[in-house]
């Protein structure tokens, strides 16, 4: 695997590790779950390699 496609998986993790951070520390508002779920699937996605 090339080094840049290493990177891009690195970066997509760290992604997903903030958004579910955020995810669990948010207590305001429910709609903003469904945003971060919406935000995770693709990124969650990628790192799985998933088409």
């Amino acid at each position: 695997m090339p080094f840049i496609m290493i990177l891009y998986y690195i970066i997509c993790v760290y992604l997903i590790s903030m958004v579910v951070w955020n995810f669990i520390r948010e207590k305001k508002n429910p709609e903003y779950f469904f945003h971060y779920l919406l935000v995770l699937i693709p990124l969650i996605l990628r790192v799985l390699r998933v088409k």
